[in-house]
């Protein structure tokens, strides 16, 4: 029968530690598997086989140490159950790991992850994030167990003080500072980390230095969102543009407005077969909300332009994916991004100017339009259904940026009351 054990090696570092190891013994023979951490002999209970108090992450080595304890004790008893013959060495080969269990390690493995899932966005947007935090630690790895709560403060100030872009050789303009929804999202992709690597059963969730009494806590600031007046919408409809990349522009914002404020990544991706009965029927992509729009009449003026161009019922309405492999989920939403940022171009450099509308204008901020235009008119059940939101918590939380009636009546009610009442009769 073969023991499992953790033990402290005697064998130094050069920082002064010695590493911990499982070790394997069957028949007299023994064998170490290393667990990637390593501690000082003063900080080793060598009778208790734990990490003393002393350590400042004790807590967390030991959650470790006993979760890799008890992986390798039931490898031990299926590989020895299976077969009479098992070696000690065949024991090591099936509890070793087979992939590397550092942070970095596993970061690598969730953005191979991104990649392959197709997610281009989220991909593009973590691979600056891990690499930030890589320089921050001065480009070396780390275990989980050192990512501490300390250690994530540090990073957001360091944070505060980096500048990212490049420094415009024309006009000189320098780095722009990282803002502080940017900085949470880059504790947010971290998690992110932490949670690829529980689902691959490296880490328990006791590691984890978010949430909890002690942890991290993660609140996004809250983020301005304001659309365009009523007015700059009517010029958008009545605006006549020479230039067809520009007025296709305005009219793929109008098309969103009209939808409840659509997003472009969705209506990119329509199909003519998704409009039937005079209804427009589609699965939102970035919740796979399902469900049904009545046509507005000023959207059915849309379609009509986009019919010449059609082929068949199951041919894209808009232009933009038809030579893109849809297939291929990553490059499909690589093309999104880059076909909505020139989009955004035309939107800020012609279409606005030539519309009289000095507020910023995006494919985004049509559905900021059309929530600051619904307001609190609409009941919010309502809106959630408008919006494809899976809870109406997060509609209520969006459309609380449109409303500001009681706000709006409560500093009237002050700054006009008057200044010199009547006196009461006595």
């Amino acid at each position: 029968m073969a023991s499992v054990k953790i033990v402290l090696r005697k064998k130094l570092n050069k920082d002064g530690t010695m590493p911990l190891a499982i070790r394997i013994v069957k028949d007299r023979k023994q064998s170490f598997i290393h667990t990637g951490y390593s501690i000082k002999f003063t900080d080793w209970d060598e009778e208790n086989a734990r990490v003393k108090k002393s350590h400042p992450n004790a807590k967390r080595l030991n959650n470790f140490l006993l979760q890799k304890l008890a992986e390798a004790n039931d490898v031990a008893i299926e590989a020895e159950t299976k077969t009479e013959t098992s070696s000690v060495k065949a024991i090591k080969q099936k509890i070793k790991p087979q992939v590397s269990e550092t942070f970095f390690a596993q970061a690598e493995d969730y953005l191979k992850f991104l990649h392959s899932s197709g997610k281009y966005n989220q991909y593009t947007a973590d691979k600056p994030r891990i690499g930030h935090f890589r320089e921050f630690l001065n480009n070396g790895d780390i275990a989980f167990t050192d990512i501490t709560a300390g250690l994530l403060e540090r990073f957001q100030a360091f944070l505060k003080s980096y500048h990212i872009g490049k420094v415009s050789k024309t006009t000189r303009t320098p780095k722009k500072p990282i803002g502080e929804r940017t900085i949470v999202n880059h504790l947010v992709a971290i998690r992110s980390v932490f949670a690829h690597a529980r689902k691959n059963k490296i880490i328990t969730k006791e590691i984890s230095p978010f949430g909890g009494d002690d942890g991290i806590k993660i609140k996004f600031p809250d983020s301005k969102k304001i659309g365009i007046s009523p007015k700059d919408v009517s010029s958008l409809e009545t605006l006549e543009l020479e230039d067809p990349r520009h007025d296709h522009a305005r009219r793929l914002w109008l098309f969103s407005f009209y939808f409840a404020g659509m997003r472009v990544s969705d209506i990119l991706r329509l199909r003519w077969s998704d409009f039937q009965n005079y209804r427009l029927h589609y699965s939102m992509g970035k919740n796979d909300k399902a469900g049904s729009l009545k046509i507005p009449d000023q959207a059915v003026k849309i379609l009509k332009h986009y019919e010449q161009f059609k082929e068949n019922e199951n041919d894209l309405i808009f232009p933009e994916l038809k030579n893109t492999d849809l297939e291929n989920e990553f490059v499909t939403q690589r093309t999104i991004a880059f076909k909505t940022s020139a989009l955004d171009k035309i939107l800020r450099l012609h279409v606005a100017p030539a519309a009289g509308i000095t507020h910023k204008l995006t494919m985004h901020i049509a559905r900021h339009t059309f929530g600051g235009m619904a307001g609190d008119a609409i009941p919010i059940q309502m809106l959630q259904k408008l919006y494809r939101h899976s809870n109406v918590s997060t509609t209520i939380g969006y459309q609380s940026n449109f409303i500001h009636k009681d706000a709006d009546d409560a500093l009237d009610a002050v700054i006009n009351k008057p200044k010199n009442p009547e006196p009461k009769p006595k």
